[in-house]
């Protein structure tokens, strides 16, 4: 869910329009995606949406003191569930006697057709590691062990140990330090794990994006087998 229209009542601030209107877009809102639907796939097939596909904010700010800065906070939404994931986000400041009045709307929609949709700011995947310590008690084990950058590999029983399988990012370091051609030591990667690390933006938990992420592949798949089948048009 993000800001997608801003209608402005009032401002008077040193920003335009466009910039606030831009800075409210960006900024997350907590979702409910079982509550509401998309305006395509909504029932209304109306341009300017319902209370199914769409929810309208507020603001109301003013300086009268003295400079202020105006933070998400003050964004008033008609769905208490659907409000800024932080209230700490700054979006103008205003001198005294300078006024921002507001109303906003938003809905939902996917980062493809624009970033303020896109529930995670960073997404990214690695190989899962796959470590052989040796069996028996070598010369020099310890080379290896130390020159781990991430600290990996450790010394247990006169042995080399695996102290922390994730860590390894298969720079293959350690089998090059062994003194032993071939090395006893060995590091690979699985060939059907993946270690994914995924940091949402709060509107959506983690695990929920994964889902949805997964339901939408499994969608695309399907209509590409579908066109596969149809044949050339």
């Amino acid at each position: 869910m993000a800001i997608e229209e801003v209608v402005m009542i009032e401002n008077s601030s040193i920003l335009q329009d466009e910039i606030i209107a831009h800075r409210l877009g960006l900024t997350p809102l907590k979702t409910d995606l079982d509550a509401y639907s998309t305006p395509e796939e909504c029932e209304c097939k109306s341009e300017f949406g319902c209370p199914q596909c769409r929810v309208t904010l507020t603001l109301d700010a003013e300086a009268k003191e003295g400079t202020r800065t105006v933070y998400s906070g003050e964004v008033i939404s008609e769905n208490p569930e659907i409000v800024p994931v932080s209230d700490k986000i700054p979006i103008v400041k205003l001198a005294k006697n300078q006024k921002l009045k507001l109303e906003a709307y938003a809905r939902l929609g996917i980062g493809k057709t624009h970033a303020k949709w896109q529930p995670v700011s960073m997404c990214a995947y690695k190989y899962y590691p796959k470590i052989t310590p040796p069996t028996e008690k070598c010369d020099d084990c310890s080379k290896c062990v130390d020159m781990c950058p991430k600290k990996v590999l450790a010394i247990k029983d006169e042995k080399v140990d695996v102290r922390d399988l994730l860590a390894c990012n298969l720079c293959m370091d350690c089998v090059d330090a062994c003194p032993q051609k071939p090395s006893p030591l060995k590091v690979e990667w699985a060939k059907d794990a993946f270690v994914m690390n995924i940091e949402s933006t709060g509107a959506l938990p983690p695990e929920r994006v994964l889902r949805e992420a997964t339901k939408l592949l499994g969608k695309q798949l399907n209509e590409f087998e579908e066109q596969i089948k149809a044949g050339p048009q």
